[in-house]
């Protein structure tokens, strides 16, 4: 099977040399057999890299630790679960996800590509080709995870504990799915290019794909923040580290690109710019591929590897981005910009987001890059931590915030800004009473937080407020208003979901951030401590044995005001033998929508434990928020009008025999 999956995945490779020739060829000799054959080679592609896949998760379910690969990540006392998701735990395999990945979508572009121009479709298709070979030769020549061990050994490494966790089999699908979908926009925009021709139907083809890709990567980004979260015991949820970055950036190009796409595809506008940004976006992802494999950086998020596999993806990303660059700025010239609108109009508050967006992943990209180009010219080691990027990236953060419920309520072309106004003053109240509700009744000295809650109840109400607008509720009679409401098409509902998702989770990060308590002790069997007003009891550590760990589990005990226990929280310190590698699991207890976190540290020769406990106040609205931002994609994505299939087919209408048939 391991030879079977190593030889799919060469077939895969020289199938993905004639994906990126033939149709190219085909499309510029205007020959249409050559076209057609780029679907069928990619959906063969695809199968082809879903075998080998499989190959290798199945040398995972195994245990057979004549595969290198598997030796090295997996062991066969680990958890079926884990063994399956240790298949990508791992540079080589995690590879393997990325290429089946980016073969899927170019199926997926083949097979649902009908209705695209016969020269465009072959022409992503090629790029999809192009980009598919590069990485295949990369996996092949460096990164191959079929290679054998002989003899086998009786046994295996075991996979990093801290990736011993389900969000591991989330996370990376989720993100890889987001990162490699937006190989879909670039594909386009380079085949724009090359065929020197785009159009508002162009924007309509590619703004579903930016969408599902967006969809996937706001996942991705939120189950990884959950995982270290819980996972790494620190009880933060984002630390700026640059892996972390590596995957926002692409998220805030991503989000530009999805708000400039709507632009041209209703005025036929900004066009150029739409196309920079498809590139752009995707660049961005190659850039997070590169930071996490090359070994320039350390990160708990990051694969170790050799410094070859760096310059191999540097070569990638210099062929790619310059080469797509290069075309951009040879053709750019002769593409026209597109319509013209007033500053003031829908068009203008989106390229305004635009510019912030863009602004602000720019902002992230000098803070993660700066220190490893001093670093390089200079040697001097500096690091750029999180008040640079709160500072930055927050003040950049507040315009876009607050103009964001004015975007959907202003006209196309023209609009008008005080009528907009006059229609947000009931969010525009709601999010005041916030604000001095926080400051009169919470905490008088948190000015700042107070207007952080402020923004995100304005959010939320300017959400609610455009469907109650577009509902007609208030004007209209109330049967009449729930039928409109019904009958609102999904982009609308998609749009204010995810603009009321991100109020959850602005509302999520405040509240954490500013509310939140904390206490570091040492506690005894039977002593009892207070945090966020409740009182905690330790009841001691317990032994226990798991299938590749031995585990002491503190346990605690939430009581209640009549002094009787209520709500019990396990956390625990985790040995794992085979890794010689201790991790901790933290214990958190949700209550509503605010969590109760406990880490343990070391027991002390004494007889007492470390404890280190938080009351985190809304916190889980954070990923609450991001899951209703996906909710938001999808639905929109459920709107025909952003479908690729264009406007759905009718019946031919039966001839009318009482009517006499002229010529």
């Amino acid at each position: 099977m391991v030879e079977i999956g190593h030889f799919a995945l060469v077939l895969a490779f020289a199938l993905s040399l004639v994906q990126s020739v033939v149709p190219l060829f085909g499309a510029r000799t205007g020959n249409e057999r050559l076209m057609a054959v780029g679907g069928p080679v990619a959906v063969t592609g695809f199968a082809l890299t879903a075998l080998s896949f499989m190959a290798l998760a199945t040398s995972y379910l195994q245990s057979d630790f004549s595969v290198a690969n598997v030796w090295e990540n997996s062991h066969s006392l680990q958890p079926m679960l884990y063994k399956f998701t240790g298949t990508w735990g791992n540079h080589e395999g995690s590879m393997l996800l990325w290429v089946l990945i980016l073969t899927f979508f170019g199926a997926l572009v083949a097979a649902f590509g009908a209705n695209l121009p016969a020269t465009l479709r072959a022409n992503v298709l090629a790029v999809q080709g192009w980009i598919g070979a590069a990485f295949f030769l990369f996996i092949l020549t460096t990164s191959n995870p079929f290679t054998r061990l002989i003899p086998a050994p009786i046994e295996g490494r075991d996979l990093n504990p801290i990736l011993q966790d389900i969000g591991l089999a989330i996370h990376p699908p989720l993100l890889y799915l987001g990162y490699v979908g937006f190989s879909v926009c670039f594909s386009f925009a380079v085949a724009a290019l090359i065929d020197g021709k785009i159009d508002a139907a162009w924007a309509r083809w590619v703004r579903p794909w930016t969408l599902a890709a967006w969809v996937f990567l706001t996942g991705g980004i939120a189950m990884g923040s959950y995982w270290a979260y819980y996972e790494l015991g620190w009880g933060g949820f984002w630390f700026w580290d640059p892996v972390e970055n590596a995957s926002f950036m692409p998220w805030l190009a991503g989000t530009a690109l999805l708000h400039s796409a709507i632009v041209m595809e209703k005025r036929s506008a900004l066009k150029i710019w739409t196309l920079l940004l498809a590139i752009l976006t995707f660049s961005l992802s190659l850039l997070g591929t590169f930071l996490v494999r090359s070994g320039v950086l350390t990160s708990v998020h990051a694969f170790a590897t050799d410094p070859s596999r760096g310059i191999f993806i540097l070569c990638i990303l210099t062929l790619f981005i310059g080469g797509a660059l290069a075309l951009f700025a040879l053709r750019a010239g002769s593409l026209t910009a597109g319509g013209i609108f007033q500053p003031i109009s829908r068009e203008g508050s989106l390229v305004l987001n635009n510019l912030f967006l863009t602004t602000a992943a720019a902002t992230v990209l000098i803070g993660t890059l700066y220190p490893l180009l001093l670093e390089a010219m200079t040697g001097d080691k500096i690091s750029v931590g999180a008040p640079f990027f709160n500072l930055t990236f927050g003040a950049l953060m507040v315009p876009v915030l607050l103009l964001v419920p004015f975007g959907p309520l202003l006209a196309w072309k023209r609009g008008d800004i005080f009528a907009a106004a006059q229609r947000l003053m009931v969010a525009f109240g709601g999010a005041l009473l916030a604000v001095l509700v926080t400051v009169l009744f919470i905490d008088k000295t948190a000015v700042f937080t107070a207007l952080g809650i402020g923004m995100a109840v304005w959010l939320v109400l300017g959400a609610l407020t455009d469907l109650a607008l577009k509902s007609g509720i208030g004007n209209v009679p109330l049967k009449t208003a729930i039928s409109r409401f019904v009958g609102l098409p999904g982009s609308v509902f998609g749009t204010a979901i995810a603009h009321f998702g991100l109020g959850l989770t602005l509302l999520g990060i405040v509240s954490a951030v500013s509310f939140e308590s904390e206490r570091i002790l040492t506690m005894r069997p039977g002593d009892t401590t207070e945090v966020g007003g409740r009182v905690v009891r330790f009841d001691g550590l317990h032994p226990f044995q798991g299938p590749n760990f031995t585990e002491d589990r503190g346990r605690f005990v939430l009581v209640g005001p009549d002094g009787k226990d209520k709500l019990e929280v396990i956390s625990s310190k985790r040995f794992f033998p085979a890794r010689r590698m201790p991790t901790t699991e933290a214990g958190i207890k949700t209550l509503g929508f605010s969590q109760l976190y406990v880490s343990l540290g070391d027991e002390q020769a004494d007889g007492t434990v470390v404890v280190r406990m938080w009351w985190k106040p809304l916190v889980t609205l954070i990923w609450f928020g991001g899951l209703v931002m996906m909710v938001g994609g999808t639905v929109s994505l459920t709107d025909r009008r952003l479908r690729v299939g264009a406007p759905a087919r009718r019946a031919a209408r039966p001839a009318d025999k009482t009517r006499p048939v002229t010529s």
